[in-house]
């Protein structure tokens, strides 16, 4: 990591202060271009914004996806105060991002929070998979 990389995730840092500060559990993130300039960024709002999904990185890969071309989309780093969870890794994934760069691990984030109470939502199928498999029948040709 450089001194550069370092400056950035101290910049996550504040930005999950300010989502702190602003009634929203603490996590930021930016995303720098290929030159290193910041492109975006932004914190978490999920209760704010009663929404669940309004977690900084899936915002900021939707963003890149949504405003950048493939070639400069895979020269960025994403700087974040925490691991992505599972739901923003597969979005930032499929955005094309280069690079993640972040300041706590998923598992120092977990021994940090009560123990939870698994909830497993149960799900049924396949289901009418003739007739879903008619739907994507040469689509993906």
């Amino acid at each position: 990591m450089t001194p550069h990389d370092e400056r950035l995730l101290r910049r996550a840092l504040e930005l999950a202060t300010a989502a702190r500060a602003s009634g929203n559990p603490p996590f930021g993130s930016l995303l720098a271009g290929p030159d290193g300039t910041i492109l975006a960024e932004d914190h978490n709002t999920t209760l704010t914004e009663s929404d669940i999904t309004a977690h900084p990185e899936l915002k900021l890969a939707r963003w890149a996806a949504r405003e950048l071309d493939p070639a400069t989309a895979a020269g960025t780093t994403m700087y974040t105060s925490c691991e992505p969870c599972g739901m923003c890794q597969n979005v930032i994934d499929r955005s094309g991002l280069g690079r993640v760069v972040f300041a706590l691990s998923g598992e120092q984030l977990t021994a940090l929070k009560p123990p939870a109470v698994p909830v497993v939502v149960p799900t049924e199928g396949p289901a009418l998979p003739a007739e879903a498999t008619a739907l994507f029948d040469g689509y993906y040709a």
